[in-house]
């Protein structure tokens, strides 16, 4: 059962590609930005960037839509 749960896995590996993963990524590390300006710097700076991961989303849905 192990090597069909690990064919799926590569499958699904397989269907993310590399500039899905950054846009993803780069959301990432903007919503966990955005939890250290909000606790640690100020409220409105992590809020600011707290809007970040939408756009960056919206324009990564953007880049995927066809030409």
């Amino acid at each position: 059962m192990s090597g069909v749960a690990n064919q799926r896995e590569r499958i699904v590996v397989q269907r993310i590609d590399r500039p899905t993963q950054l846009i993803v990524a780069a959301a990432f590390i903007s919503m966990l930005f955005s939890i250290y300006l909000w606790f640690f710097e100020d409220k409105d700076a992590g809020v600011f960037v707290g809007l970040w991961v939408p756009s960056i989303l919206a324009f990564g849905a953007l880049m995927r839509l066809p030409r």
